[in-house]
């Protein structure tokens, strides 16, 4: 009972299929999940409305040693972002975007953005929120395999909207 309520029932032959196949480009998509997540990152530094970009793949992050040593083919496909203002200016920027979706999934070929204080998070006082380091303009992107200049694009024309 264990055992199927840990790792589910036996897959059918197609979806066996199906698994197999994305194996395959399995290594492909992660580098390219790693690549566009950097990229963005920088592209968020420079950024005049973001306050701070939190991705230990940075030079200038605190974990930036440790993501180097243990994780030496990149950081991971997940960063986020405060902005500059108040908790409307992170909503905004969110229902500007375009390309990049609002769903609370990770590791999808497609780019997507959450803010967790309305979303993972809302469950939490305001208080208990900060204290975990989710502050109202907090947004993380799970970043996708889109080329990254259709990424940023989507960003910079959300920014400005």
């Amino acid at each position: 009972v264990e055992g199927l309520r840990d790792l589910g029932p036996s897959q059918s032959p197609f979806n066996s299929f199906l698994f197999v196949q994305g194996l395959e480009t399995l290594s492909l998509r992660v580098e390219r999940h790693v690549e566009n997540t950097l990229a963005l990152a920088r592209w968020l530094q420079k950024h005049p409305k973001v306050d701070q970009v939190i991705y230990p793949g940075l030079e200038d992050s605190p974990h930036y040693k440790l993501a180097k040593k243990y994780l030496p083919r990149g950081a991971g496909g997940v960063l986020s972002f405060t902005l500059i203002g108040k908790k409307e200016k992170a909503i905004r920027l969110v229902d500007n975007l375009k390309l990049v979706s609002h769903l609370a999934n990770v590791g999808d070929v497609k780019t997507l953005i959450i803010q967790p204080s309305a979303t993972t998070h809302q469950q939490l006082s305001e208080e208990a929120q900060l204290a975990a380091g989710i502050s109202p303009t907090l947004l993380r992107v799970s970043v996708g395999i889109e080329h990254i200049d259709d990424i940023i694009a989507d960003f910079e024309q959300a920014f400005e909207a």
